[in-house]
């Protein structure tokens, strides 16, 4: 079952090759947040094809590390918000109740499946009216870094198209505290399938400014996002001299959508981070545009895309709506 559904996604990327190219270089672009998240369950093949066939720019997968060392697409430290990892493996938790992914071999996390993202204590679903496969027989895998990439550069050969991969280092000083060099174990894995310069179509993220200077200890070439959170801990960097600063070792950043309009609707500073980043030469791509979870600031998601995309000037957007941004754009131009 699950092999024909994969299949069936994927032919629909043969749809994105009659489409314009928007991507990196181009005038937008539109990053599938987690995938096509708004349709299949968040970090799954399947869910890559789709967005990939929605006519997305980037696929996006948040990484965690395996026991075993292997980068697999995972949001979350742990396992249970999206497996169902409590059944299969019901005595593997930590003293804290949680099931870590790096407390789990690749073979173990391959015995799980993977459901719409739930609430921890209540098991409700996060985004109710999402893929409802909770109690389905269908199932999902996690997927390794490796196989999300061999997907994407497959697709790019049958379709003709350029899709780039846009990889999220998450949780970097913690794994460093479980005594992992994530970064090493990522770019290994990027090398391994040819990207090793900033021509390449890869943009490599973090919220931890150390995880991206550690990238470029490596000797990485690759184009490098800081991610910038709502909190008080990220205020430094939307300054000028944290942006700055930001600009010696990144080429772009990704910053809430508070941090450029807020949550009644008005602009920050004038909209000086994006002004200024773009100053900088740093592209700015805002994080997450969510049909159906929209700011009240706005009545629909045109309207939301509208703001940022043209009146604020940002250079794309994450979405787990992929093919309603791209129709956007498409109608938009």
């Amino acid at each position: 079952m699950r092999s024909k559904l994969l299949v069936l996604i994927t032919v629909l990327a043969l749809l994105a090759c009659l489409a314009p190219a928007l991507a990196s270089g181009h005038e937008k672009a539109i990053v599938a947040h987690r995938g096509a998240s708004a349709y299949l369950p968040e970090h799954t093949l399947e869910g890559y094809a789709m967005g990939y066939g929605q006519g997305a720019h980037y696929i996006e997968p948040d990484l965690m590390l395996t026991q075993d060392g292997v980068p697999i697409a995972l949001h979350d430290r742990s396992l249970e918000r999206t497996t169902n990892v409590a059944e299969v493996f019901p005595d593997r938790a930590r003293e804290d109740g949680l099931f870590y992914a790096i407390d789990f071999t690749l073979a173990e996390i391959k015995q799980l499946a993977v459901i719409e993202r739930v609430d921890r204590d209540t098991r409700e679903l996060t985004f109710p009216d999402r893929f409802p496969n909770l109690h389905s027989e269908l199932v999902f895998r996690v997927p390794t870094l490796a196989e999300i990439i061999e997907l994407v550069q497959g697709l790019n050969v049958s379709t003709g198209r350029n899709v780039g991969i846009y990889p999220e280092t998450k949780s970097s000083a913690w794994h460093a505290e479980q005594g992992y060099d994530f970064e090493a174990i990522v770019l290994e894995v990027l090398a391994a399938y040819g990207y090793t310069t900033a021509d390449d179509n890869v943009l490599v993220q973090s919220f931890e400014a150390d995880s991206l200077l550690r990238l470029r200890e490596l000797g990485t070439e690759l184009n490098l996002v800081q991610l910038i959170g709502g909190g008080a801990a990220y205020d430094p960097m939307v300054t000028a001299e944290g942006l700055d600063v930001i600009a010696t070792y990144a080429q772009g950043i990704g910053p809430s959508m508070t941090r450029i309009i807020d949550g009644d609707g008005n602009w920050v500073n004038d909209n000086f981070l994006v002004r200024e980043a773009q100053a900088r030469e740093l592209v700015v791509h805002p994080y997450t545009m969510r049909a159906d979870r929209l700011p009240g600031y706005v009545e629909t998601f045109d309207e939301l895309l509208e703001l940022f995309l043209f009146e604020a000037g940002v250079d794309g957007v994450f979405t787990d709506h992929p093919d309603l941004a791209i129709r956007f754009l498409r109608e938009r131009q």
